[in-house]
């Protein structure tokens, strides 16, 4: 027999899990709604996403290099005094990236379908096939059969519905792309920044992330409230407001976060990877390279125990990725939960927050953590005086008072 692989979503994920499956040579049909489509995001990803998915240079608009952190008293920290010659934030455009992984995986010999998935059909038993029930960008409604579909299709995914997966709390992300004029975007050049306070988000923090030709400034909040979203945009505007002095919008975009992981990731021969999982990390909010590699490593696994596709793996197989993926990252999600948990929950916890960003361990265990995805262990004399920083700062800023 030959596999039959379903990827419902074409982005960072669904394109990862399919290039993994095609190189395979099992038969894997990729489903992307709008090939034109770009996710509402800050497009920051980490030095290991560009070796490890073989990014070519162009995907990168900007290396950053510096950060700024902005505390709600508009004290500002600057960080990045500890990165090495080579090492860098990489920012990009979605529909830049995404384009490219996808139009990969269709090199590499994954079936691109440019169709909306609306119904999955459960086999009756566990050898028979699910039927994707699918409308193509012409109208034409169409079906398939496969033995084993991954959910890629983001936080409102279609696929986790019809598996019964459960429900989870999510944040809204909401960005305006704003073109500047030349000496305004000369700032900007290796430079990112990140407000916090709760005028920008009440339980996140608020961006300015250079690309190509403009920035995008955005902020993301639980708080689940248009006029709420809107507020805190304002809020990000006036704090920025001499830096985007003469810019204009050219584009405004909003999109559902997840905020942890769905109940149930596989049921059956589906499992869900991405955003329909659930992977985006709490405190960062970075979700694409976590989005990649979950969706490579369910992918991983189906090769492994399909033989190479000569098999159909069942629901334990496939929980197999998910078990391979909390041992590698479960540590990671506890600490940056933590974290968010302490620093974002009033206006004196985040300047404590940002004070602290301007010690060198601080800023180096920080960095080396969001560029090789690890949570880095200091030596020990290095990580009591973190600690001991930690305390000081939250204890001056009167942040550990109920």
């Amino acid at each position: 027999m030959s596999l039959r692989v379903a990827v419902v979503g074409g982005g960072p994920a669904g394109s990862s899990a399919a290039e993994t499956l095609a190189k395979a040579g099992i038969q894997t049909y990729l489903f992307e709604r709008k090939l034109d489509n770009a996710k509402p995001c800050g497009g920051a990803i980490p030095l290991c996403m560009v070796s490890e998915f073989d990014l070519p240079p162009e995907i990168i608009d900007r290396r950053v290099r510096k950060m700024k952190m902005i505390s709600p008293s508009n004290i500002e920290v600057n960080i990045g005094h500890t990165l090495k010659e080579h090492e860098y934030i990489g920012m990009c455009r979605r529909e830049v990236l995404d384009s490219f992984m996808r139009n990969r995986a269709a090199d590499l010999g994954a079936n691109l379908i440019n169709g909306t998935v609306f119904k999955l059909e459960q086999p009756t038993t566990s050898d028979r096939p699910y039927t994707l029930h699918y409308v193509q960008e012409d109208g034409t409604a169409q079906t398939l059969e496969v033995d084993v579909v991954i959910g890629a299709d983001g936080a409102n995914s279609r696929i986790a519905k019809e598996i019964d997966a459960g429900d989870y709390n999510y944040a809204i992300a909401y960005q305006e792309r704003i073109r500047l004029p030349e000496d305004k975007m000369a700032y900007y050049n290796e430079l990112a920044e990140m407000y916090v306070g709760d005028d920008v988000s009440p339980d996140f923090y608020a961006w300015v992330f250079p690309k190509y030709d403009h920035v995008a400034v955005g902020t993301g909040t639980m708080k689940v409230n248009k006029d709420r979203i809107r507020e805190l945009q304002a809020g990000i505007r006036s704090r920025a407001a001499a830096k985007l002095e003469g810019g204009q919008i050219i584009k405004v975009e909003a999109h559902p976060i997840p905020e942890h992981p769905r109940p149930r990731r596989v049921v059956g021969r589906v499992a869900l990877v991405g955003d329909a999982a659930g992977t985006v990390t709490k405190s960062s909010g970075e979700g694409i390279y976590f989005a990649a590699k979950s969706a490579r490593m369910c992918a991983e696994t189906i090769v492994e125990t399909s033989n190479g596709g000569r098999r159909i793996p069942t629901e334990a197989d496939l929980k197999l990725y998910l078990k391979r993926w909390d041992k590698a990252y479960g540590m990671t999600y506890l600490v940056l939960d933590l974290l968010q948990r302490v620093f974002y929950r009033s206006d004196a916890t985040r300047e404590a927050f940002v004070e602290m960003c301007s010690d060198l361990d601080v800023q180096k265990l920080t960095f080396d953590s969001y560029l090789y995805k690890t949570v880095v262990p200091a030596n020990p004399l290095v990580q009591l005086k973190i600690t001991a920083k930690t305390i000081g700062s939250l204890m001056r800023g009167n942040a550990l008072a109920p």
